[in-house]
């Protein structure tokens, strides 16, 4: 459905809460201002409705999370809630967890190869990001990490080891050990970057790295499609030196590119995969899955894990995943999601020619609108007052990218043509008013 406006927005609710919610809560998380933010009251499909009432367009699946649409995962946390909510996940654990962690080995590596793989759940995305890398560790005993600038795997300290993004990491650059070599994320059609990450590749000392950490195409640092060919260069990097390949497709994976997961467009089969954010289309639960032989560098468990946490395998969260999961494991869902990509790039293409615009870009259902200045300067300053416009407009959108010059555009797979249609109209109408041209 269109956004129906009710009140302005933000409207007078989501105003009072936002002055209420900065008396209480630490003022480095929720970005506040007359125009910013709406506060939600519920949500279905593609449509957000908000503390006034008004109904919005949701063309960011909630940070990736509801790719399946919002609420798609409700009737089975309503029945899973009459049951049991908590369970203790690694002493006496849930059923759930153990057809979650089946489920998981199913969707990866049974597939890619035929073989089990095997899981560490975990709570949020960072959470199976820090998992993978204590296990490279346990593999290999090296210690060193492999990253790429540009990349975003997270928040918590084992995460910011790999973080590309330097301002998430610089004011805490002291409490971190120095053991990440980063090198360029190299960008489809870009042959320059091509053959300079082909180059700083071969500069690396690999006797000291246990880990490459990488996004198959990078989310937060502004929807950046690498060649097809990069992942599989990285690959047989890993093969030759005995390092372990760990892909972060917490926000790529589960059909958001248009295939299961971004590493399918290469045929790459990781050493573990990291999965959140639409695993369970709403609840906090993340997952490490690796392959067997992999992850059972793990010592054997003697009463004590080395790493788990007081939620682990939570069966609220594993019977929403579960749910999720059954439906991104069918190819239904997987053609729904590259047949809508393909309808979305063929609309949003139509803006290339439209003031500030430099660039589109993206696969499936996650796509991208470069913004500059005349000059070439990353035009972050627009790509915000585009974003708080269209709000008023009734649609959810967000900035991306070091610079916050990208608009970046991932809805839910629900979407219909006449809400791409829209969406389009509105972003060409703010861009003609930001750069001083009457529609």
């Amino acid at each position: 459905m269109l956004p129906e406006l009710v009140t302005s927005i933000p409207g007078p609710e989501s105003l009072r809460l936002a002055a209420r919610l900065k008396e209480v809560e630490c003022r480095n998380t929720t970005y506040l201002s007359p125009d910013w933010p709406v506060f939600w009251e519920r949500a279905e499909g593609v449509n957000v409705w908000d503390a006034d009432g008004n109904r919005l367009l949701d063309f960011t699946s909630a940070f990736g999370v509801a790719t399946l649409g919002h609420g798609f995962s409700a009737k089975a946390v309503a029945e899973q809630s009459g049951l049991l909510v908590h369970a203790m996940g690694d002493v006496h654990p849930a059923r759930l967890k153990v057809e979650l962690c089946e489920r998981l080995s199913a969707i990866t590596f049974e597939r890619w190869t035929g073989e089990k793989g095997k899981t560490l759940l975990g709570n949020s995305g960072f959470e199976a990001v820090e998992a993978a890398l204590k296990t490279a560790v346990m593999v290999t005993g090296r210690s060193g990490i492999l990253s790429f600038e540009g990349a975003y795997h997270g928040l918590g300290y084992g995460a910011l080891l790999g973080a590309g993004i330097e301002w998430f990491r610089a004011p805490f650059e002291k409490q971190l050990s120095d053991v990440t070599r980063r090198l360029p994320f190299p960008k489809l059609g870009d042959y320059e970057s091509w053959n300079g990450i082909l180059t700083a590749l071969q500069s690396v000392d690999p006797s000291a790295i246990g880990a490459v950490l990488v996004e198959p195409m990078q989310g937060r640092g502004g929807i950046v499609i690498p060649p097809v060919e990069f992942l599989c260069e990285l690959r047989s990097w890993c093969d030759e030196h005995a390092v372990v390949l760990i892909l972060d497709e917490i926000y790529t994976g589960l059909n958001r590119t248009g295939k299961p997961f971004g590493c399918d467009w290469s045929d790459t089969v990781p050493d573990l995969i990291c999965l959140g954010k639409s695993l369970s289309g709403g609840f906090p639960i993340s997952a490490c899955v690796g392959k067997a032989s992999i992850m059972d560098a793990w010592p054997e468990t003697h009463g004590e894990a080395l790493h788990t946490s007081t939620f682990l395998g939570n069966p609220l969260g594993c019977a929403m995943a579960i749910a999720s999961l059954e439906t991104h494991a069918d190819p239904v869902t997987t053609r729904l999601a590259w047949d809508r990509g393909n309808d979305m790039g063929a609309a949003f293409r139509e803006l290339c020619d439209e003031p500030f615009v430099a660039e589109w870009r993206g696969v499936g259902l996650m796509q991208a609108i470069e913004l500059r200045h005349a000059d070439g300067r990353p035009a972050g300053d627009v790509c915000i007052d585009l974003v708080k416009g269209l709000l008023k407009d009734g649609i959810l959108v967000l900035p991306d990218a070091p610079e916050g010059h990208v608009l970046a555009l991932t809805p839910p797979l629900g979407i219909s043509d006449e809400e791409i249609a829209f969406v389009v109209e509105r972003i060409r109408v703010r861009l003609r008013e930001l750069g001083g041209i009457s529609s």
